[in-house]
C-alpha cells in the first residue's frame, strides 16, 4: 500500500543572491487512515513543510533539494528535474488533500456570504447548480457543528465567531471527503469544547472516508489524543519522530524535553498578588451588550446582566466557549462596543459606558493586550515609536519612560530600534504589553494573550505578566479558552454560557469540584498528554 503522502530530504530556501535554508533534509511520510503530528517552535520549518507538499510555498522560497509524492504521484522530484503543473495541482487540492489553515478570518473572503463560500469550493470538483451546491453547503456546515446553518450561511465572516469560522473552513475541507487532510494550527483560537468538537468530526471523516491526517500544532495534548505518530521539529529539521505515546512518555531529545517541561503545571497559582486596601480595579454590575444582527428584527443579547469584580492585584479568568459573551464582556469594559445597560467602574471612579464620552483620565484606567501580536502593531513603526505612542497622544513622552517601559517586559535599546517583522511573536508580545502599560492602568484586559505563541514562549510571557502585575498592583480580566494556562496564572475563574455567568469561584474550586454542568463539559474537554479526552462532545453547539 502507498503512503498518502512521501516526502523525501526536502530542503526549502529562500531565494535571492544569498539562499538561507527553511527547511533542510526533511523526511516523513503519511500512511492511509494515519494520522501524524508535527510539532515545534514558530519557524521551526512545519507548515513550509506541508505547504510544499500541496505546492502552495510562499513567494520568496523555493524547493532546492528533494522529492514529494501524493497518493503515488510524483509532484516534485528535483533530482530527475520532474515539477507537477499548477493545473494538475488544482485538481489535486481539495478532492486528493485539503487544508485546514489556522487563521479562517485571512482565509475567507470578508465580502462573500459564508455559505456561498462553502458552495464555491464544493462546486470546484462537482458540477452541480448553484442551488444544490448552496443546499450541499448547508449540509456541510450542519455536520460541522453550525446551528440554524441555513439562516446563518448568508451572513459575511465577520459576523461569526472565530469558532464558526474556523467551522466553515472544516466544512470546505471535507467537501469532497479527500485522502488527505492537513491542519494546520486548526484549534488554536478555539476554546476547549469546540476544540474537541472540531477534533471530533475530523476523527469521524477519517473514519467514514478512510483518510489521512496531518496536524500542525503547538499543544502537545492535542496531538497525544489525536495523532498515532509525532515528528517534533526544530531549526527546519526533524528532530525526533516515532510513535505519539513513545516519544512524549519517554523523549530522548533535549528539544522534545525542553517542549514538555514549558507545558503549564496542573497547579493552581502559588500566591495572590492581591494588594487589599486599594479600589478595586475593577467592579461591572449587571452589565448588558446588545448587537443588531443581520436578518434579526430584535437584538443579539451577547451579555446578559453580568457582574464581576476584580480587586487590585487579582487576576479573574474569564472562559467560555466560542460566542458566550466574554470578548463582548471586556469590549463593554473597556467602552469599544458601549453596554446597553449596567454599571461599570474602573479604579473605584463610575466611567461612561460609551468610549466616546469617557474622559482621558478615565480612558487610561483600563487597556488591552491583544491576541494576535502580528496583526496588533503597526509594521512601519519601530518599537520605541509604538511604546511612545500613547504617551505622545497625552502629551507626556519621554525617551527615559519608553526605556523604562521596554526594560520591564525584557526588552533592550536594541529591541528600541527594530520594526515588528524584525522580532519574534514573544518579543512582539512584549512590545504589545509595553504599550498597554504606558499610561499606568489599574486593569489590563488580556484577551487570549498567548494563544498565538508556542509553548515556551507562552511560559515567559505568562510569567513576565506575573511579574508586572506584583511590581505593580495591576488587575488583570484574562480571556482565556486554555484552561492550562488559566490554572496556571488565574486567582478566580468566572465560567460564562450563552451571554450569563453559571459559575464563579477561585480557581482550586473550579478545577477540583465544578459545580455546573458545563464547567464540568469544560473541564472534560482539556486536551490530555497522558490519555484520551474524559468525554464526548456533541457538534450541536455554535
Amino acid at each position: 500500500m502507498n503512503p498518502v503522502l512521501r516526502i523525501e530530504d526536502l530542503r526549502i530556501e529562500t531565494t535571492g543572491e544569498a539562499p538561507r535554508a527553511l527547511v533542510d533534509g526533511v523526511t516523513l511520510q503519511v500512511d492511509p487512515g494515519e494520522s501524524l503530528g508535527v510539532v515545534g517552535e514558530s519557524g521551526s520549518g512545519k507548515s513550509l513543510t506541508v505547504l510544499a507538499a500541496l505546492g502552495l510555498l510562499p513567494a520568496g522560497t523555493r524547493i532546492a533539494a528533494g522529492r514529494i509524492l501524493l497518493d503515488g504521484k510524483v509532484l516534485v522530484d528535483v533530482e530527475a528535474d520532474v515539477w507537477m503543473g499548477e493545473r494538475e495541482l488544482r485538481a489535486l487540492r481539495g478532492r486528493t488533500a485539503a487544508m485546514v489553515f489556522q487563521d479562517p478570518m485571512s482565509s475567507l473572503d470578508p465580502l462573500r456570504a459564508v455559505g456561498a463560500q462553502v458552495a464555491a469550493a464544493v462546486r470546484v470538483h462537482q458540477p452541480m447548480s448553484r442551488r444544490a451546491a448552496r443546499e450541499r453547503a448547508v449540509e456541510l456546515l450542519t455536520a460541522v457543528g453550525v446551528r440554524d446553518a441555513a439562516e446563518r450561511a448568508s451572513a459575511r465572516p465577520h459576523q461569526w465567531s472565530g469558532g464558526m469560522r474556523q467551522r466553515a473552513m472544516i466544512a470546505m475541507a471535507i467537501a469532497h471527503d479527500p485522502l488527505l487532510l492537513i491542519a494546520d494550527e486548526p484549534t488554536t483560537a478555539l476554546d476547549v469544547t469546540v476544540q474537541a468538537q472540531v477534533m471530533d468530526l475530523l476523527a469521524e471523516v477519517r473514519e467514514r472516508t478512510g483518510s489521512a491526517l496531518v496536524l500542525i500544532t503547538h499543544d502537545l495534548g492535542l496531538v497525544a489524543e489525536n495523532s498515532d505518530r509525532l515528528a517534533v521539529m526544530h531549526h527546519g529539521r526533524v528532530v525526533e519522530t516515532g510513535g505519539t505515546r513513545s516519544v512524549l512518555d519517554c523523549p530522548t531529545e533535549d528539544y522534545t524535553k525542553r517542549l514538555m517541561a514549558a507545558i503549564p503545571a496542573e497547579s493552581e497559582r502559588a500566591a495572590s498578588a492581591v494588594r487589599p486596601g486599594q479600589p478595586d480595579a475593577l467592579v461591572a454590575d449587571r452589565v448588558v451588550v446588545e448587537y443588531r444582527a443581520h436578518g434579526r428584527r430584535q437584538p443579539v443579547r451577547a451579555v446578559d446582566g453580568v457582574s464581576l469584580r476584580i480587586a487590585a492585584g487579582e487576576t479573574v479568568a474569564v472562559v467560555g466557549e466560542s460566542g458566550c459573551g466574554k470578548s463582548s464582556l471586556a469590549k463593554a469594559v473597556l467602552g469599544v462596543h458601549p453596554a446597553t445597560s449596567g454599571t461599570i467602574e474602573l479604579g473605584g471612579v463610575s466611567v461612561h459606558n460609551e468610549l466616546g464620552a469617557r474622559s482621558a483620565a478615565e480612558r487610561e484606567r483600563a487597556q488591552i493586550v491583544f491576541q494576535d501580536p502580528y496583526s496588533a502593531l503597526d509594521p512601519r513603526l519601530t518599537v520605541h515609536d509604538l511604546v511612545a505612542e500613547p504617551l505622545r497622544i497625552r502629551h507626556a513622552y519621554d525617551k527615559a519612560t519608553v526605556a523604562r517601559l521596554l526594560a520591564d517586559v525584557g526588552l533592550d535599546e536594541q529591541h528600541a530600534k527594530r520594526l515588528p517583522a524584525q522580532l519574534s511573536g514573544g518579543q512582539r508580545q512584549r512590545v504589545g504589553i509595553a504599550r498597554a502599560l504606558a499610561l499606568r492602568p489599574g486593569l489590563l484586559v488580556l484577551d487570549e494573550p498567548v494563544s498565538a505563541l508556542d509553548v515556551s514562549i507562552q511560559a515567559q510571557v505568562l510569567e513576565l505578566l506575573d511579574g508586572l502585575q506584583r511590581e505593580h498592583g495591576l488587575g488583570y480580566l484574562f480571556i482565556s479558552h486554555d484552561l492550562g494556562v488559566v490554572r496556571s496564572i488565574a486567582d478566580r475563574v468566572v465560567v460564562m454560557q450563552e451571554g450569563r455567568v453559571v459559575e464563579e469561584a477561585s480557581t482550586a474550586e473550579i478545577f477540583s469540584s465544578p459545580k455546573h454542568p458545563f464547567t464540568r463539559q469544560l473541564l472534560d474537554a482539556v486536551p490530555r498528554l497522558d490519555g484520551p479526552r474524559r468525554g464526548a462532545h456533541p457538534l450541536a453547539v455554535a
